[in-house]
């Protein structure tokens, strides 16, 4: 912690005005009046913005996902009605934050009629919340593959499970933040924006605002944090960088902490429930899923993929032959749902653990026996699942043994045992788990300064992974150079003009291939010059530590700043002159699935509920790992965020619609001494799909702990005959299912 960051709210420039919201305090109403006559009188104010102001401006675009996406309408401010709470209504913009905040309170807000609040979640709600979607569906998904009716009436076994998910925060250390750089004499509008696509949020930006993107320049500095929050543009941002080009002067916002419970996008939110069919021999015949999104009152540019990828992920590491799954994604009067670390990742592996447990209780096997026999062979892979997808490669068999084994399974079960003859509640969850990490390009630009040092350009941003060390790493690889020769840029859209972002754990495949192949091609040419300044033939020239040396010659050498000042000689100027460069557009040739396996042990106390996780015993297989500490800081907060999900965090909306969780006195986060002992373990089976044989890591900790922890939690519970929790797992809600059940007992 040396204070040397630079976030947006860093950036300053002259003159800079600041934006406050008026925000709407209701679900869902119309707007009868907005009097905004107090407020623009106020002192410091130089406008106050209305819906009516920017009526005119364009759509924020949504990732087509799926043929049947309809998107609701995006309203940069609300116009005659509001959908949620927290909606923002109205822009003041004055000379200082202090006073675009004061005169926000003088804006004058006339509802006229409320409305119910929830959408179609609000059986008295007749009406749907758009009138453009006529039952709130905003899109639909579906994967049939065999005869799930038949593969269901020849079953030896059926069983049946649901998981609600309840809506979470991404807590980022660095709220939202946008400053719009307003220069009369440049015709390009400067947007420091911490964003995980700036790429994107430029393109976005333009169509929303109806200008060139070239007159656009989007620079990320520091991030801290991103978790798929910050992969849209928002309302907000849209605003400032309209009132920065109606005003002709830079604006500025960054949101409060209460701003971002309110109004930033939220992660989860989805209700699932399967069934599955069995055989004699306890293998999963058929599998039939529903899953619902819940996705708030407009969409984010990636608002498909929770729901899309929870049903495409399905059946996960087992081979099942049949299956139905739909999945639909419903607009309500809530705050948008967005991606967030994992995006159905986790729905999809919590919804088929629950199952295997569920049918390991009802066939009377052990659960790591049901997965065994489940689990797709390694002489399968890659594999072609029922959704169409290919898992790329891999040994699930070979990985499951290693967790057992490095968690001395059996040992947990004799320990179980023992507790629970003490009358003690104590239980040991299983997780297996895949996880999709992105598919598509991504661009990198190496480039050998006059000055010997290297710089590597990269699309994919940073938000605090280290990326710059890895990115760093490769290239050095490459070289033969010290990783302290590599300046790594990224997050600017004037070094890197085309780029898909840091989304999806697709940066080290696919990221880092493309800047691998660039300093390829840098050192190939880089050789070829070397021999020709040599006067030799090029297969007499090594590269090693020390830079291009011919063989057999000491004294016949080039080391790179050598070979950089006389590339710049030869083109007219050895300070700035040109150097060596390489410009690489990287596209995978498929997706690749990481996968591992968690096994969480957990005690319950009987008169609280409290649940404790004790231990997580965790071996994933993330391809070929370029920097191990930074793949284990990766899997920890992952694991620390997936942990938080299971135990403690959830938004909640009472019936009218209202945050009831609306600050950290209400919403509750992991800390410190809530994280359990973990023990990592890892597998190297490299990806297919990209040269370096990475695959990605930084959401497998959402994925694979809080369906271990769910199982664990209702393993320890089964000998009170609790069947079902609800996410997250408080010792409320705990203490509650074991009274439910001690007093169904006492009525048998």
């Amino acid at each position: 912690m040396t204070g040397s960051g630079r976030f947006v709210d860093d950036v300053a420039s002259p003159n800079c005005l600041h934006v406050a919201f008026v925000r709407s305090t209701v679900a869902h109403g119309r707007l009868a009046s907005i009097g905004t006559q107090a407020a623009a009188a106020a002192p410091g104010v130089r406008a106050v913005f209305s819906g009516e102001d920017v009526r005119g401006l364009g759509e924020l675009p949504v990732n087509p996902l799926v043929d049947t996406v309809r998107p609701p309408p995006f309203f940069v401010l609300a116009q005659e009605t509001v959908y949620a709470v927290g909606q923002p209504i109205a822009a003041v913009v004055a000379d200082t934050l202090a006073a675009a905040v004061a005169a926000a309170d003088l804006v004058d807000v006339d509802y006229g009629a409320i409305e119910p609040a929830a959408g179609s979640d609000d059986p008295a709600c007749q009406a749907p919340l758009f009138s453009a979607l006529p039952d709130d569906r905003a899109f639909e998904i579906a994967f049939v593959e065999g005869d799930p009716d038949a593969a269901f009436a020849a079953a030896a076994e059926t069983v049946s499970v649901s998981v609600d998910h309840p809506r979470v925060a991404p807590f980022t250390l660095e709220p939202r933040s946008i400053h719009v750089v307003f220069d009369s004499g440049d015709p390009t509008l400067t947007v420091w924006l911490p964003s995980q696509a700036p790429q994107r949020a430029r393109r976005d930006l333009a169509t929303i605002l109806g200008i060139d993107p070239a007159r656009i320049r989007v620079i990320a500095p520091d991030v801290g944090g991103a978790f798929g929050m910050k992969a849209s543009l928002y309302p907000e941002d849209a605003l400032v960088a309209w009132a920065a080009l109606s005003l002709r002067q830079s604006v500025k916002w960054t949101a409060g902490r209460a701003e971002e419970l309110l109004a930033a996008t939220q992660g989860r939110g989805l209700s699932t429930e399967a069934q599955a069919a069995l055989d004699g021999d306890g293998r999963i015949t058929a599998l039939r899923t529903r899953i619902r999104a819940s996705l708030g009152h407009w969409m984010p540019f990636s608002g498909v993929v929770p729901a899309r990828n929870a049903a495409r992920i399905l059946p996960g590491p087992y081979l099942v032959p049949t299956v139905d799954i739909a999945a639909e994604g419903r607009v309500t009067a809530q705050a948008a749902a967005g991606i967030y670390r994992g995006a159905g990742r986790p729905e999809a592996a919590a919804l088929m653990e629950r199952l295997m447990d569920v049918a390991a209780r009802k066939t009377g096997l052990d659960p790591v026996e049901l997965r065994r026999r489940n689990l797709i062979p390694q002489e399968r892979m890659p594999a072609a699942t029922p959704t169409g997808e290919i898992l790329d490669s891999g040994d699930y068999p070979a990985l499951l043994e290693r967790a057992c084994a490095a968690a001395d399974y059996p040992g947990l079960r004799e320990r179980q045992a023992r507790e629970r003859e003490a009358g003690n509640l104590f239980g040991v969850g299983v997780a297996f788990y895949v996880e999709p990490c992105g598919v598509g390009w991504e661009t990198g630009k190496v480039r050998l300064e006059a000055n010997g040092r290297v710089t590597a350009a990269t699309g994919s941003s940073a938000q605090g992974q280290g990326r710059e060390t890895v990115f760093a790493q490769i290239v050095a690889d490459a070289l033969c150079l010290a990783p302290d020769r590599i300046d790594v840029v990224y997050g600017d859209t004037a070094e890197v003009p085309e780029a898909t972002g840091a989304l999806a754990s697709r940066s080290t495949g696919i990221g880092g291939s493309a800047i691998h192949q660039a300093a390829l091609e840098v050192r190939d040419r880089a050789h070829a010059l070397a021999a020709r300044l040599l006067q030799c033939s090029p297969d007499a020239i090594a590269l090693d530590q020390g830079g291009f040396r011919a063989d057999g010659q000491d004294d016949a050498a080039l080391d790179w700043t050598a070979l950089a000042r006389a590339v710049a000689t030869e083109h007219g100027n050895p300070e700035t002159g040109p150097a060596l460069e390489a410009n690489v557009r990287f596209e995978a040739s498929g997706e690749t699935w990481a996968y591992g396996c968690c096994i969480a042990s957990l005690t319950i106390d009987a008169d609280t509920g409290a649940a404790r996780v004790e231990r997580i015993v965790w071996v994933d297989d993330a391809g070929v790992v370029v920097n191990p500490d930074l793949a284990e800081d990766q899997l920890v907060g992952g694991l620390a965020q997936g942990l938080g999900q299971a135990l403690m965090e959830e938004i909640v909306y009472d019936e009218d619609g209202q945050l009831v969780t609306g600050s950290l006195m209400d919403y509750a986060l992991p800390r410190a001494d809530d994280m359990p002992d973990v023990v990592l373990d890892r597998m190297e089976t490299p990806a297919l799909t990209n040269p370096l044989g990475a695959k990605g890591i930084g959401e497998a900790g959402c994925i694979g702990a809080p369906a271990a922890i769910l199982n664990a939690a209702l393993d320890a519970l089964a000998p009170l005959g609790v069947r079902h929790l609800d996410l997250p797992l408080t010792s409320g809600r705990i203490w509650h299912a074991m009274n439910d059940a001690r007093n169904e007992d006492r009525k048998r």
